[in-house]
């Protein structure tokens, strides 16, 4: 059986259907410095995670299922950025920024810029899961030897992205990023899930239900174990759901275009509750 043929079988039993909505496709990305951040290769045409080749059929779908399979973390992403970026000065505060679409779409033009005249850099890529995320850690974090790591993930996780997981299962992935970082003496800073929303429509006035695939109860639960396991180990929580949640806990409208991803005023709300969870992450600890 090739490989692709054994992702089929998976794609047919495993994988559960999932939105596969993304945030649009802006223009070209920001760049502050070499290496800072890397859009996705205009020839890659498919999706990065496994249940987005659900979309397709037949040879299609097979191209899709090899095309995932070849590089599942997609280390190639950010591989020559990675070498482009020079090694950090000795007064350099660098900060990876480490996550899915919500994490890539910050350095993208229509979502009002990514932290300018900072040394920060952006390694997101749209639609992984965690899983994709820890075969990519040592090169697109660690390697980059930065003083602290702002991670996001685990919302396409619960939306099935890679198959089903268990909460249980996000949360050991996210620890053990937590755990790589702290070994290396990168600072970090553990973000909640965002809230979702199903107030918006898409392009043809059409509902986008986000709470079937992301349902809040379970986001509230992964942030709640996210805020006390980051208390036991002396990394920083980094709050974002309490304060882009309306009263009835979902997305706020005013800051998102989707009910998922931040637009730019969701972006200019999270930006300084970044930066004062990095401050904290990089205090001096007191003895």
């Amino acid at each position: 059986m090739t490989r692709a043929s054994r992702f089929l079988a998976l794609a047919a039993c495993a994988l559960p259907t999932a939105s596969l909505a993304q945030a649009p496709a802006p223009a070209s990305p920001q760049v502050a410095f070499p290496g800072q951040y890397a859009a996705a290769p205009a020839e890659w045409k498919y999706p990065v995670w496994p249940n987005g080749c659900l979309s397709f059929a037949g040879e299609e779908l097979a191209s899709c299922l090899e095309f995932v399979a070849s590089d599942y973390g997609r280390l190639s992403r950010y591989a020559a950025a990675n070498a482009a970026l020079a090694a950090p000065r000795e007064d350099e505060t660098r900060v990876v920024f480490f996550g899915d679409s919500i994490t890539d779409n910050w350095s993208k033009v229509p979502y009002g810029g990514f932290f300018p005249g900072k040394p920060y850099v952006n390694r997101g890529i749209g639609g992984q899961t965690t899983s994709q995320m820890l075969v990519r850690f040592r090169a697109d974090v660690l390697e980059l030897q930065p003083r602290a790591v702002v991670i996001l993930a685990g919302t396409n996780d619960v939306a099935g992205n890679s198959g089903r997981v268990s909460v249980d299962a996000i949360e050991d992935n996210l620890a053990t990023m937590a755990e790589l970082a702290q070994a290396h003496g990168v600072r970090v800073v553990l973000a909640s899930l965002l809230p979702i929303s199903d107030n918006e429509k898409d392009t043809k006035g059409a509902p986008l239900i986000r709470s079937t695939d992301r349902p809040p109860a379970t986001l509230r639960e992964i942030n709640a174990w996210l805020s006390a396991y980051a208390a036991r180990h002396g990394h920083v929580y980094l709050d974002y759901h309490s304060a882009m949640a309306d009263a009835s806990a979902r997305l706020r409208s005013a800051l998102t275009d989707d009910g998922l991803h931040p637009n730019a005023a969701g972006y200019a709300l999270m930006a300084p509750l970044a930066e004062e969870a990095i401050a904290e992450a990089l205090a001096p600890v007191r003895r």
